[in-house]
């Protein structure tokens, strides 16, 4: 595993009238701060990759759909540097994963269905100076494809 990236399990809580899923609490052990809440959706096949923030940590979880979540850390100095680590979140598989700062992650949809993720970061966005640094989904440095793996 990544350093510093933290792996919850979610606990779906069924009923007679629905589910209820607690996703991110101030009294978790790894949590840090509120920055903001937001959904983002990913269609069947699109990859949405690769970004790191400087300053912020990432807290990621999937409502609908699947996401395969690949993190892979650059990070001089760091005892994972190099490392590739790849989670299957959603809805069979109800994970929320933190990714901490200067680790590049990114995404792929393998549901047939649109995915919704939910990130609450530590940090609000910044419309003027976002803390968000890319490469390009494909043409990078970066030791990982994002093809299928059949077999």
């Amino acid at each position: 595993m990544i350093e510093g990236v933290r792996v919850k399990t979610l606990r779906v809580i069924p009923d007679e009238r629905g589910r209820l899923m607690e996703i991110l609490r101030n009294d978790d052990e790894h949590f840090q701060q509120f920055g903001q809440v937001y959904a983002t959706t990913t269609y069947p096949d699109v990859v949405k990759a690769w970004h790191y923030h400087k300053i912020q940590t990432d807290n990621v979880t999937v409502v609908q759909g699947m996401l395969k979540l690949v993190l892979y850390d650059p990070r001089e100095g760091s005892p994972t540097k190099g490392e590739v680590n790849e989670f299957f979140i959603g809805v069979h598989n109800p994970l929320l994963v933190q990714i901490p700062p200067h680790v590049y992650h990114g995404w792929m949809c393998i549901s047939e269905q649109e995915a919704i993720a939910i990130n609450i970061p530590t940090a609000a966005y910044n419309r003027e100076k976002p803390d968000e640094y890319r490469l390009h989904p494909h043409e990078n440095d970066i030791p990982y494809t994002w093809a299928r793996k059949d077999g």
